[in-house]
């Protein structure tokens, strides 16, 4: 099976090796005592915590009778049609600050008892799970339907591409990883990944090339197993009043740039004619 992926920590220099392996360097250990202290800070060294890029929040959902309040609400995994549901998030335990963070929460979630329609998420400081954030209304994700059987082992592989900063080293310039999600289904896993500019779309292509690049070939879905969607584009994407001037002004200029495009496409073709006449 092919190596995880590797995780970048910020704000640590490399280990030092110990000074006590060549008593006769200079500062080096020379006693039986000294020896004994410097082998004592190195292994405090290898447990200092090793920090993430940045700060990581968990959240939980499950499908709800009652309305949550205001705000604090997101509808999720809409793949029937007509399939709609409130769903209250919770935040679990506490920041994830550091490479131990995340795998003494991973280790301690059991994603195969996570129940029919609820939904976890491991998402960047800052931002929520729910396509109407100010932060996500203008992204989409793309979306992977794996089976249950390899669901778990898949979802480890795309946190640790989140937190190791593989997945946002791929994407356009001025373009964020808000985070990833899994939902459970009748007999699926769906993984999301969310990102903040859905109109780059060098974004959307680079990250579904990366997942098929960094997934073992036994992970990986199948070509029927995947899909890209804005987020103002499902169906039950409603915009707050505030926001949407926001996405109005990204329409326009989205269709500007499809504008350009087609202009410049006939300019070349014009070109071309002209030069084998």
């Amino acid at each position: 099976m092919a190596a995880r992926p590797t995780l970048f920590t910020r704000g640590l220099s490399s280990l030092s090796k110990s000074s006590s392996a060549d008593p006769n360097s200079p500062g080096g250990a020379t006693t039986p005592s000294e020896q004994r202290d410097d082998a004592k800070r190195n292994f405090l060294k290898t447990m200092r915590a090793l920090p993430t890029q940045h700060f990581w929040n968990v959240y939980f959902d499950r499908p709800g009778k009652e309305a949550p309040a205001a705000g604090e609400v997101a509808e999720a995994g809409k793949e029937g049609a007509g399939e709609k549901y409130q769903a209250q998030l919770e935040q679990l335990g506490s920041q994830i600050e550091s490479v131990q963070d995340f795998w003494r929460y991973a280790n301690n979630t059991p994603v195969d008892q996570i129940k029919m329609r609820e939904s976890i998420y491991l998402f960047k400081s800052g931002f929520r799970p729910i396509w109407e954030d100010r932060r996500n209304i203008n992204g989409g994700s793309w979306t992977f339907r794996v089976p249950k059987s390899i669901g778990p082992d898949v979802w480890t592989r795309i946190q640790l591409l989140a937190i190791g900063e593989k997945l946002q080293s791929v994407l356009e310039e001025g373009d964020t990883i808000c985070g990833v999600g899994l939902s459970v289904r009748f007999n699926s896993h769906l993984i999301s990944i969310w990102h903040r500019e859905s109109s780059k779309q060098k974004s959307v292509d680079n990250l579904l090339a990366c997942v098929l690049e960094e997934l073992p070939a036994e992970l990986r879905p199948k070509a029927d197993g995947y899909f890209y969607k804005k987020h103002s584009d499902h169906a039950g994407f409603k915009a707050p009043p505030e926001l949407q001037a926001v996405l109005d002004s990204q329409k326009k200029r989205d269709e500007m740039a499809a504008a350009a495009a087609k202009e410049a496409a006939a300019k070349e073709k014009e070109a071309a004619e002209a030069a084998e006449a």
